[in-house]
């Protein structure tokens, strides 16, 4: 592989790596957002369920904040490319299997949602710097939002797993 530094992209091919990269985390959300009442009936703490309850809404918004930025962009969601994210969602970490004790069950559902959160976090990262080129400040700001609450939930989990292992010490 050349070590040449890749040209410069034109306004066209940018708009096509943001959509590209926007359905990506669009459709992922989507499709969690389908499947997150079932992660919630797996969680055996209720500091957590009430966590993932706070983070479907979150989904929910960051869902429609997308939708927005179709409609800014003059732009259809297409699923065409997004089997690597929806693959990551629905792999669940096997969340379905039975564990000895619900400690083990409930940290697999913390670290799954925290991976889906940090993929979110670097995919709004990369598309606010392409709306920014692109000049879509709207869109930008939309994104921005979707971040903050990204990286919110983020330590949210963190706070969660310090709550869990603190009461079971």
């Amino acid at each position: 592989m050349d070590n040449i530094t890749p040209a410069t992209l034109d306004q066209q091919l940018l708009k096509q790596v943001f959509v590209h990269n926007l359905n990506r985390i669009y459709f992922g959300k989507c499709y969690l957002n389908k499947n997150l009442a079932h992660i919630m009936q797996l969680a055996s703490f209720t500091a957590l369920q009430q966590a993932i309850k706070e983070f479907w809404d979150d989904v929910k918004k960051q869902i429609a904040r997308m939708e927005e930025v179709y409609k800014l962009i003059d732009e259809t969601p297409s699923d065409k490319n997004c089997n690597p994210i929806k693959s990551i969602i629905k792999d669940e970490f096997c969340l379905d299997e039975e564990q000895s004790i619900p400690i083990l069950s409930d940290m697999d559902v913390i670290m799954y949602i925290q991976l889906l959160e940090h993929i979110n976090i670097t995919s709004c990262r990369m598309l606010m710097m392409v709306a920014k080129q692109l000049k879509y400040a709207n869109a930008q700001q939309l994104l921005t939002e979707c971040f903050d609450e990204s990286i919110d939930n983020d330590q949210l989990f963190i706070l969660i797993s310090k709550e869990y292992l603190s009461e079971n010490q």
